[in-house]
């Protein structure tokens, strides 16, 4: 299992978000080139990136700063926020960006995710993001008539990498993950899953680490890391 550290980007700066609601960001670094050296310096494997902007329907202004980002790291990068077309996608691919993340684009377009899913196999993830067991979409700012069944009732037989499993009542809030959520949609596929919303502690990464499973590949680190909570070390030496 790998610690995937998070560069929420928001007017080309790193922000952090509770609840996903865009009123409540806080700028924790003004330069995101910086923040994602130093995850890499830092040992990270991959880098989890969010285009806020994009998400709530405010496209291009962290265009440069992603690319800037994907120029200075060599580690691979798994992007969302705002995807909404094949065009989208290939944009990014072509971008250097390694996993595309789908969120409200993949709700109710099966066919063209399955088709994107063939074209670039073991390189799309789908989002389940969750509030109440409903997915949340445009932002998360409306909910969907989707749950997670739904989702993998139509993509766990597709050439989708996985998912990324965000508890949105969480997220943000340093108040730890929620293990039920988790256990309970991991045992629903075989396909990869990451998991993020409320990691706060070295405790939740243990957690997570007793959860017996070969599919559960990375936890997203985000404002626990920002605040000071934990060490990426040492989070890492946990999960190892």
């Amino acid at each position: 299992m790998k610690i995937f550290p998070a560069i929420d980007l928001k007017d080309n700066k790193c922000v952090r978000l509770s609840k996903g609601k865009d009123e409540s960001s806080k700028i924790f670094n003004v330069n995101p080139v910086d923040q994602a050296k130093y995850f890499e310096q830092q040992g990270c494997e991959r880098i989890h990136i969010v285009d806020l902007d994009a998400a709530f329907g405010r496209k291009g202004i962290n265009t440069k700063s992603i690319q800037n980002i994907r120029k200075n790291i060599s580690i691979p990068i798994q992007m969302g926020g705002g995807i909404k077309s094949k065009e989208d996608i290939k944009f990014f691919f072509d971008l250097g960006i390694d996993y595309i993340i789908i969120g409200s684009f993949s709700i109710n377009n099966v066919e063209n995710i399955l088709s994107i899913s063939d074209e670039h196999k073991d390189k799309i993830y789908l989002s389940l993001d969750i509030l109440n067991n409903k997915i949340m979409v445009k932002g998360w700012k409306e909910e969907s008539n989707w749950s997670p069944a739904d989702m993998f009732s139509n993509y766990n037989k597709s050439n989708i990498r996985g998912y990324v499993l965000t508890d949105i009542e969480n997220d943000g809030m340093l108040s730890g993950l929620n293990i039920e959520i988790i256990k309970e949609n991991i045992k629903k596929t075989s396909k990869q899953l990451i998991v993020g919303g409320g990691l706060n502690s070295y405790e939740d990464l243990r957690n997570l680490k007793d959860i017996k499973t070969s599919n559960l590949e990375g936890v997203i680190i985000g404002k626990s890391f920002y605040v000071g909570n934990i060490d990426l070390f040492k989070a890492q030496s946990i999960l190892n």
